[in-house]
């Protein structure tokens, strides 16, 4: 976010320095759009520029111009841009802008969309008709800036992108700080304690995490919210309300307590999983009967390995299942639904397949009303697809038959318990061999470090 704020404050600069700039010859770019996940705070941004610069600021929706009626979504364009023009300077802020500057003629069918059409026509000529020497800027926001228009996205209309991703560890802290001032917490309540707990979550699941933990606090009669707060609150955004009423049957708890602890004992000891943070089979939410939580790395580029790892793991549930009880449910449709996904873009995005080749197809059969590639090469990704997918359930299988006391051990506390954190599973099936083996590496790399020292300090 913060390199998204560097950007948007030379708009401010020139809303309060204009003459800066134009003395220099330089023109302030027309329009800037805003691009990321929701809840990353786009809007919050294009707000906190308007107040930062002490300008009016004119906020609509994009579906706020679209109606029934022929020409009112035209109409509001004009009606917009003239109310801005008056009030120079300004900046006028179009959020979900993807709802009228959709890319035209891509559903392939004439006089379906002539009204959204005529609209983003309007902005399109309105946008050309001003000039940021009076002051006017356009900002505006989308999560989808692959179906806009081009002609919007050239240079004279929305000249910059700015995207703002959700935050790393350093943002979530900050964000973190934010939501804590108005909130009473018990010692022990650190935001970057916080900010590790929930990696690749945006600002708005923050803040939502950070309002239900002071609820779960107020409903327990505590007089401050401690970390066991967040700690149920962030439980309830990910899996849902907790159901401690719904009845199962003791031979459907352990099919799912064997499935559970199929998926810790894979992730456990296989090299590219995520940590693990805790294994659960309290019912939560809709449908979901229990779920093991990870702790992923902060990772900008995934390798092969580390792809077939998360497909091995996520399918130890099923394989554990066919193991012990020697057949499977469907309890592992969500997990066959995640392989599938994987391995198809493994084998016809990625390029990680070597039958088919170093060829992506991503996006192109959205757009197209026929695959971009012939009936060979579709029979060939299937087939390519299937074999991934299956060596993967037999790698599970052939790891959970090696490591079968393992599964009974945290399968049968599980059943006990019905939740286990990491350094239960570490007092029952022992360390986890990858962070023991990144423990040596470190202690040997600072024992060769100080000999070093040491050598040097004979030698003067």
């Amino acid at each position: 976010l913060d390199e998204a704020k560097e950007e948007v404050m030379e708009v401010v600069d020139f809303l309060k320095n204009p003459k800066k700039y134009t003395s220099l010859g330089g023109k302030i770019p027309k329009g800037v759009l805003l691009v990321g996940p929701p809840g990353t705070g786009k809007t919050l941004l294009a707000k906190a520029v308007a107040g930062e610069a002490n300008v009016p600021f004119f906020s609509i929706s994009g579906s706020d111009f679209v109606e029934m009626f022929v020409g009112v979504g035209a109409s509001r364009v004009r009606d917009l841009f003239r109310q801005a023009r008056e009030k120079a300077p300004c900046i006028v802020f179009i959020d979900e802008i993807d709802a009228i500057g959709r890319a035209r003629g891509r559903s392939g069918i004439q006089g379906g969309n002539d009204e959204r059409e005529n609209t983003l026509n309007q902005l399109l000529v309105e946008m050309d008709g001003f000039s940021t020497d009076k002051g006017v800027i356009l900002m505006a926001a989308t999560n989808r800036p692959d179906v806009l228009d081009t002609a919007l996205l050239r240079p004279g209309r929305f000249d910059r992108q700015i995207g703002i991703d959700r935050p790393d560890l350093k943002g979530r802290q900050a964000i973190f700080k934010v939501h804590l001032r108005n909130i009473k917490t018990a010692p022990g309540v650190e935001p970057i304690t916080l900010a590790e707990m929930t990696p690749g979550f945006a600002g708005a699941d923050i803040a939502n995490i950070c309002n239900e933990a002071a609820l779960i606090a107020a409903r327990r009669n505590k007089t401050a919210v401690d970390l066991d707060d967040f700690n149920y609150a962030l439980d309830r955004v990910i899996g849902g309300l907790e159901k401690k009423n719904k009845l199962i049957s003791p031979e459907e708890k352990e099919i799912i307590a064997y499935h559970e602890a199929g998926h810790a004992v894979c992730g456990w000891f296989l090299e590219h999983a995520s940590p693990l943070v805790k294994v659960t089979i309290v019912p939560r939410g809709i449908g979901t009967l229990g779920y093991a939580q990870y702790l992923p790395k902060e990772e900008y580029i995934t390798r092969t390995e580390q792809l077939l790892d998360r497909m091995c793991m996520t399918f130890g549930g099923r394989a554990a299942e066919s193991i012990i009880f020697g057949k499977v449910s469907t309890g592992a449709q969500n997990d066959l639904d995640q392989v599938t996904k994987m391995a198809y873009s493994m084998v016809a995005i990625f390029g990680m397949n070597e039958k088919v080749g170093q060829v992506s197809f991503y996006g192109l059969q959205n757009e197209q009303l026929q695959r971009p590639y012939s009936d060979k090469t579709a029979s060939l990704i299937d087939q390519e697809v299937r074999d991934l997918v299956n060596s993967q359930y037999l790698r599970a299988k052939a790891l959970l038959k090696e490591k079968r006391r393992e599964l009974e051990i945290l399968a049968r506390t599980l059943l006990e318990k019905e939740v286990i954190l990491k350094s239960d599973v570490e007092r029952l099936i022992g360390p986890r061999p990858v962070e023991e083996a990144e423990k040596k590496n470190g202690l040997t790399a600072e024992t060769n470090e100080n000999k070093s020292e040491e050598e040097a300090n004979k030698v003067e």
